[in-house]
């Protein structure tokens, strides 16, 4: 971490307690502490870390928290296909109606015994 010292105190700027936190867990701090220092310097907790459920033990509250967490996974998983899907090659267009012309082929052919 990254220092500016200032006679005897050393100061630590923003950048480098944010890149700290990225990097993992802080070790001086307590969870409440750290978590109070990524809400305020905007750094994401490392992407192993396992989130946080806040309504553990309270049934009814859990299950709504566990629906919207459903239906919030759901809708990306939408998004993502039709992203996907989006920039997938087209596919060959259908063909068309058959032709009149086509069509009086097929019938003298078939009359012809081919």
């Amino acid at each position: 971490m990254e220092t500016k010292k200032k006679g005897t105190t050393a100061v630590v700027t923003e950048g480098s307690a944010q890149a700290a936190l990225r990097r993992g867990p802080a070790r001086e701090l307590t969870p409440e502490e750290e978590r109070v220092m990524r809400m305020r310097l905007g750094a994401a907790p490392p992407r192993g870390t396992p989130l946080e459920r806040s309504a553990e033990g309270l049934s009814d509250l859990e299950i709504e928290v566990l629906s919207y967490e459903i239906e919030a996974y759901m809708k990306w998983r939408e998004r993502e296909h039709a992203g996907a899907a989006a920039t997938a090659p087209a596919r060959a267009p259908a063909p068309a109606a058959p032709s009149r012309a086509k069509e009086k082929i097929i019938r003298a052919l078939r009359k012809k015994g081919l």
